[in-house]
């Protein structure tokens, strides 16, 4: 008889244990699968979004909260920097580049950033349609922004003071949208860019056009913003995104702000490690629970073959007189403990990935985060592989009492 046929007729024969047996290895595996998607994807997310950023500088504070704001835009501002100040640092000879960043507003919980064109190039950013903003008062919008506030070119909007939609309304202006970004799967898709004009013109009350129109128009330009004199003090930005022109510049720049400035200088590469630290607790938790379930299922397959053994050993005997050879008996219980295990393992990871694309279709933020159950990793067949070596030794015991069954023994007792 044929190897899988045989199996199936235990399984067909015990339907309820099965299950049993197969759903709880699902279960673990499945966890395991929805754990190392949701990590990789993270990491890789915020690799891509700190891209070309060698360090933040910005007002003093929580240096976390500085990169979550300014990277990856889900925290607040810790407060603003001057112009003045802004301008001084870009200067310096380390620096190669230096994006200059102003937050505050949102519109639909979607954070409007008033930056320069640099910023849409660290990301290679380009456009499905429209043109890139030009003048005050003009955005360019990310393709999520798009797809879920359902703005389109020629729009306009009134935004909103802070991150929520119940901010003070800024109805006095409007902005209107010139272009749409192609989708980057970053931080970039449900970001609205102008430039850093326009989120003072947004914000700018009579005391500070006044301050504007007695400025020496004989002052220097700003390195950052050129519209604007350097020397104009009332002029404030949120950060600036510096990217190093040399090696040198990570061992010296830091301590320049930190300790001669008021400013904060925060680095992108030990803040994130320090993010994974803290994120990965929950994780390992999680991670051990699942691996509780892969142990507790692996001890119920080996209970199951096992018991299993003891009731099929007239069968077996049976099978041995009718000229199966002990190889094919310690064959078949070792299969089965394998089928077993494949098809608990296949059930958790299709269980694993489909959890996420049903989140990703049913949460809006599951989508901004650009989390997806459609990626698959290498690391998913060595879970695999590893369920099916389980398999393997959860039958390998059942599986040798099976080969030194003695026929005579079990037909002359039955």
């Amino acid at each position: 008889m044929n190897t899988l046929v045989l199996i199936w007729s235990y399984f067909k024969a015990r339907p309820l244990n099965t299950a049993i047996n197969i759903l709880l290895l699902a279960l673990g595996i499945a966890v395991i699968t929805v754990l190392l998607l949701f990590n990789n994807q993270l990491e890789q997310k915020i690799s891509d979004n700190s891209r070309g950023i060698d360090l933040v500088i910005g007002a003093k504070g929580s240096p976390l909260q500085l990169i979550l704001c300014n990277i990856f835009h889900v925290d607040f501002p810790t407060g603003n920097i001057t112009l003045r100040e802004a301008d001084a640092i870009a200067k310096n000879r380390l620096i190669n580049t230096a994006i200059p960043m102003a937050l505050g507003d949102s519109y639909e919980s979607y954070r409007i950033v008033g930056t320069n064109h640099r910023y849409t190039e660290l990301y290679r950013a380009t456009l499905s349609e429209g043109a890139w903003w030009k003048n005050n008062l003009e955005v360019t919008i990310g393709s999520n922004v798009a797809e879920f506030s359902k703005l389109k070119l020629g729009d306009t909007f009134a935004s909103a003071h802070g991150l929520s939609q119940e901010g003070h309304l800024h109805n006095e202006q409007l902005y209107v949208v010139t272009g749409v970004m192609k989708k980057t799967n970053g931080v970039l898709d449900n970001l609205i860019l102008t430039n850093v004009e326009s989120v003072w013109q947004m914000h700018e009350t009579s005391g500070d056009k006044e301050t504007k129109a007695v400025t020496d128009a004989s002052d220097l330009r700003s390195a950052l913003i050129p519209t604007v004199p350097a020397s104009d003090s009332g002029r404030e930005i949120t950060s600036l995104l510096i990217k190093y022109r040399s090696p040198l510049a990570a061992v010296q720049l830091p301590r320049l702000v930190n300790s001669q400035t008021r400013l904060q200088a925060a680095s992108p590469a030990f803040e994130t490690a320090r993010l994974f630290s803290i994120l990965g607790v929950g994780i390992d938790v999680l991670m051990g629970f699942a691996y509780v379930l892969v142990f507790t299922s692996a001890l119920s397959i080996f209970i199951a073959l096992y018991n299993s053994l003891k009731e099929r050993r007239y069968d077996m005997a049976v099978m041995r007189s009718m000229g199966a050879s002990r190889r094919k008996l310690f064959t078949s219980v070792l299969a089965e403990g394998v089928v077993l295990t494949a098809l608990g393992s296949g059930a958790g990871m299709v269980m694993g990935h489909g959890l996420l694309i049903i989140l990703s279709i049913l949460l809006e933020q599951t989508q901004k985060a650009g989390i997806t159950g459609f990626i698959f990793y290498r690391e998913e067949w060595v879970i695999l592989v590893g369920s099916l070596l389980l398999g393997v030794i959860c039958a390998l015991i059942p599986a040798w009492q099976a080969y030194r069954s003695d026929i005579s023994r079990v037909l002359s007792t039955a």
